[in-house]
């Protein structure tokens, strides 16, 4: 069970740390922290990296202020964080997650959270269940003016009745980015662009639409040699009866991130590439539709584009309130929950459907399930005693 939070988070600064520094530590964390620490509400106590010089460059980044530390239950010992925002690898998330929420720390982890949904289920189970702390994934797409305006006239049911979605998340990654040694790698990365990629456009497809109710995939390594897929396809249907096709790709030269919604009286369609405002939403109405009505939905009001911001931000409200924050326990579980299925049905040639997949499936354990000429095979010997593990069937 997860230690309860030392001291009230009310009428003072959340205390954050930042494990890991690299490039989305500096790029899109630290700026967030910076803006809300402008405002009052957060301050930078420590951040963590097995690199000593990233650490160390990373704290003259941050101003100077903060502690710098090699080693993480250290840090959470003695600084006794509020916050901790994860932005390791992947395959490091669990056991870094769950020694924060051990510690009375709220996490906010990036994505993909864990690399199964095992994994999933034993952060969960770490998390405080009265009023925190809670484990959070980053999911920043959901957050902004745009996604808000248009969720609420989704379950508004303004536009009718939504009934076709197209979800495209089709990018571009030469070999010079798998050439990094934990990319393309299941038990690393958890999967590929399903995964590490299209995540972001599905959970914001998920967070519009509501609960999904089947699926039906494909999946494909057409051009990288890696373990996991480079380019996969579904077909999804929602328990509200809409229904969707999902493309994730990093085979794509002419790169976007899309989502169209048709519903019974408008098409709202948003085309972006890694982050949208106001003026990447499109609404067109039926000719039916009334100007006034039409006018209407049209106003997004101020532009606040999808951004760590909005989403930290919203995060700190929910921690001062005790309150579970939204992309987190079951509402952060169904976007995982869909790319498991993505893969057993891509793997088994077979419908998966919601809640399916649990303890004693191997999809449950490992998003590859085991499945032959997908699941990773030790060949020959390396270093350090471990296997060279490479993806059956995948070029030299």
């Amino acid at each position: 069970m997860a230690a309860s939070v030392s001291a009230p988070l009310t009428g003072r600064r959340i205390r954050v740390a930042v494990i890991g520094t690299g490039a989305i530590a500096r790029d899109s964390h630290l700026p967030a922290l910076a803006r809300l620490a402008e405002e009052g509400e957060t301050e930078l106590v420590a951040a963590v990296d097995v690199d000593p010089a990233s650490v160390e460059s990373f704290r003259a980044l941050a101003g100077g202020a903060c502690h710098a530390y090699t080693d993480l239950d250290r840090m959470l010992g003695e600084q006794r964080p509020d916050l901790v925002t994860i932005c390791t690898p992947p395959t490091l998330h669990r056991d870094q997650t769950v020694a924060a929420l051990r510690a009375g720390a709220w996490v906010w982890c990036e994505k993909p959270p864990v690399p199964s949904l095992a994994d999933f289920d034993a952060v969960e189970a770490e998390e405080g269940k009265d009023g925190g702390p809670y484990a959070s994934i980053v999911f920043q797409h959901r957050f902004g003016s745009g996604s808000r305006h248009v969720r609420r006239l989704l379950a508004e049911q303004a536009m009718g009745r939504p009934l076709v979605a197209h979800c495209q998340t089709t990018w571009y990654r030469d070999t010079a980015y798998y050439a990094v040694p934990w990319r393309g790698r299941w038990q690393t990365e958890g999967g590929g662009p399903a995964m590490g990629h299209g995540i972001h456009q599905m959970d914001l497809l998920l967070d519009l639409l509501g609960p999904w109710s089947e699926v039906r995939a494909m999946a494909g390594r057409l051009v990288h040699a890696v373990e996991t897929e480079d380019v996969s396809t579904a077909l999804v249907r929602f328990a509200n009866g809409a229904m969707a096709t999902v493309v994730n790709s990093v085979l794509s030269p002419d790169e976007v991130s899309r989502i169209r919604i048709d519903c019974e009286r408008a098409t709202v369609e948003l085309t972006h590439l890694y982050g949208h405002g106001n003026d990447n939403w499109r609404i067109t109405p039926a000719r039916d539709v009334p100007a006034a009505e039409a006018a209407a939905w049209q106003d997004f009001g101020a532009d606040l584009p999808s951004s760590h911001l909005e989403q930290l931000r919203e995060l700190v409200a929910s921690m001062r309130a005790g309150e579970r924050p939204r992309s987190s326990g079951a509402d952060g579980r169904t976007s995982l929950e869909l790319i498991a299925a993505l893969y057993k049905s891509a793997f088994t040639d077979a419908t998966v459907r919601a809640g399916e997949i649990g303890p004693g499936d191997p999809f449950h354990s490992a998003m590859h399930g085991g499945a032959p000429g997908w699941a990773p095979v030790v060949s020959g010997q390396a270093g350090a005693g471990e296997g060279a593990v490479v993806g059956e069937g995948a070029a030299a």
